[in-house]
């Protein structure tokens, strides 16, 4: 079975928060949004993200909407293939808006760095040595 992975984001400003993951290089599905939600693709045919306005995502769920710039339930984690991709999709984020929480941390074997995109949504991109 070919499993896949789509979470639901509220965003307060779609177009905005388009525009910004646009400029991390992730690309949108037009046939799967609306004025309402996006569906972004992180991986193709593995890792969705559904941007989705924030007055639409309350009609989805029966509990308050976190204000991901006040508390954070998650930290979403991307795999990446180098050190040089984690800066660079930081360097991306930080430039379109986005801001890094902490310091890149080198632990040798892995390395990584997070970023906050517009919302506060936290986003952590981690490199691994490949196995000896």
């Amino acid at each position: 079975m070919n499993k896949q992975v789509i979470f639901n984001l509220p965003v307060k400003d779609l177009d905005k928060s388009k525009a910004f993951f646009s400029a991390l290089g992730f690309s949108f599905d037009p046939r799967m949004s609306n004025e309402s939600a996006a569906f972004m693709i992180i991986a193709e045919g593995s890792i969705h993200a559904m941007l989705t306005a924030e007055a639409f995502f309350k009609t989805l769920i029966d509990k308050p909407v976190v204000q991901a710039k006040e508390a954070n339930e998650v930290v979403i984690c991307l795999i990446c293939e180098s050190r040089d991709e984690v800066d660079a999709l930081i360097a991306k984020a930080v430039a379109a808006g986005g801001r890094t929480p902490h310091p890149p941390e080198d632990h040798g074997f892995m390395y990584d760095q997070g970023f906050e995109d517009l919302d506060g949504h936290l986003w952590n991109l981690v490199w691994t040595a490949p196995q000896a």
